[in-house]
């Protein structure tokens, strides 16, 4: 006779109440407590897993969440980009580590409870946390290959689940969540926790140093002129900067101190020169491509950066452009493809007139030029991306003649995508790139020419992208994230 399988049993913490709260601090405290228990439990159960499963008993913890209720419309101020929701009715998202986010939610949510005047609930909502992510906050705990262990993980715990790990909600019009709400933020629990655990692994430093002013960029050079930069605001006590801090999560507070390069350079590596309150600077070499510029912008959205910005070389399309001279995109001609089946190619990106005035006013500032004189140095226009590096060795005719109908005047492998992302994550962004070649007119980039233009330029346009961010740190929030990046159905959450 075949005996029937066990019931499963399933432990979980003891069942938190759900709260309301006035008090955006406090309902965040109340997330904290919340989180910290949930993960915890895990914790103590995988540890008493490693030695002693059991067998039949699935472990569950849950991630908290924030919900509101509004039975009108309220009175909005329209000139806000965010902070309320479209129209009465319930709305949810839930929560993962409230201690990384706690300055956005604290500021979410007070604009939340000011706009619509109603409280918000905090409590346990019932998506599970996965294992993997849950020990992500436990330097001293791993999971270990399931070759390792001597029970099937999945049967004792929830792991990722790559079905709900989407961009549903910043891709579609018309979201609901199982329960029927509405999104509150722009990415889930789970969402965010995926993208952490990639960034970590991508970079190699920790989701918590990432500033709120991003700078991409496709070579080396500029990090090593970033972190001379670096140097020089930390020995002035005037700059706001507190430390550099690089690949492996080394710490620098002082300019004698040396960065040691790790044996094995991560994919991306980042550096960051921090600030108080996350207002300082991140660099990224995201290297070369559009597959790297979407992998990059994908996970660092999560962290909500208040504007990012490429600054790295493009080939020069236009016979009365120089080396060296600096190109301002106005508009962008996609042919990356790897965002088609998220933005298709038809959505135009526009430019976001802060960042275009924080670029132009800041290359005036280290160029030390002004008005028309500009336009001896800098062009402003439609930049081209494309995904295959060698397009120089097709026919031309082709490429050639879409590059002259978009009016195109630099070519490169990144900047669309970075501006097509921020677009679809409501990112502001921007590009100033730096003409290093010009192949439609027989000055290829070549091993001894390019040395000379790097040492020239690098450091005096890696300034200007450093100048811009500190210009647009200064902007209040509601007039940087603009309007203009909003959907007709958006998320109250920034």
């Amino acid at each position: 006779m075949i005996r029937p399988p066990s019931e499963e049993v399933i432990v979980t913490p003891p069942t938190a109440e759900t709260q309301r709260f006035s008090d955006p601090q406090k309902a965040v405290e109340r997330l904290q407590i919340l989180y910290q228990s949930a993960t915890q439990f895990l914790f103590a159960a995988f540890s008493k897993a490693l030695n002693h499963p059991q067998e039949n008993t699935r472990y569950r913890a849950f991630y908290p969440e924030i919900r509101i209720s509004t039975t009108g419309f309220g009175k909005i101020d329209t000139r806000l980009a965010f902070g309320h929701v479209a129209e009465p009715g319930t709305y949810s998202t839930t929560v993962t580590r409230p201690d990384l986010f706690a300055n956005y939610l604290t500021q979410q949510i007070g604009l939340l409870i000011a706009n619509h005047n109603v409280e918000v609930a905090v409590g346990p909502s019932t998506a599970p946390i996965p294992i993997h992510f849950a020990v992500l906050t436990d330097p001293d705990l791993n999971i270990p290959q399931e070759a390792a262990l001597t029970f099937p993980l999945r049967d004792m715990f929830d792991v990722p689940d790559l079905g709900g790990i989407h961009d549903e909600i910043v891709n579609s019009f018309g979201f609901k969540h199982p329960d029927g709400s509405g999104p509150l933020a722009p990415f889930t629990a789970e969402r965010i926790d995926y993208s952490l655990a990639r960034l970590a692994h991508y970079t190699a430093t920790d989701p918590t140093h990432f500033q709120n002013h991003v700078l991409f960029t496709n070579y080396q050079f500029y990090i090593d002129e970033f972190i001379a930069y670096a140097r020089k605001m930390l020995v002035n006590p005037e700059s706001g900067y507190t430390a550099l801090i690089g690949p492996g999560n080394q710490v620098l507070t002082h300019a004698d101190a040396e960065l040691i390069q790790p044996r094995k350079m991560p994919q991306m590596p980042s550096y960051h020169l921090t600030r108080a309150g996350g207002g300082g600077i991140s660099l990224v070499n995201i290297g070369v491509g559009p597959s790297n510029a979407k992998t990059a912008t994908d996970h660092i959205a999560v962290l909500r950066p208040h504007a990012w910005l490429m600054v790295g070389h493009c080939a020069g399309l236009r016979n009365t452009q120089a080396l060296g001279d600096y190109v301002l995109a106005h508009a962008y001609l996609r042919e990356d493809h790897v965002l088609d089946d998220d933005l298709p190619a038809w959505v135009p990106i526009p430019a976001l007139a802060e960042i275009q005035i924080a670029l132009e006013n800041a290359v005036a500032e280290v160029a030390q030029v002004s008005g028309y004189e500009l336009k001896r140095i800098m062009r402003t226009g439609t930049v081209a991306t494309i995904d295959n590096r060698n397009w120089e060795l097709r026919d031309q005719s082709g490429p050639v003649k879409r590059l002259s109908q978009s009016r195109a005047i630099a070519l490169d492998m990144e900047s669309a995508t970075i501006a097509a992302n921020g677009f679809r994550f409501r990112v502001p962004y921007g590009t100033l790139l730096c003409v290093s070649d010009k192949p439609l007119h027989g000055e290829l980039k070549l091993p001894g020419t390019a040395s000379e233009f790097y040492k020239t330029q690098v450091t005096r346009h890696l300034l200007i992208g450093i100048r811009a961010m500190e210009n647009l740190r200064e902007m209040p929030l509601e007039r940087l994230h603009s309007r203009k990046l909003r959907s007709f159905e958006e998320t109250a959450f920034l």
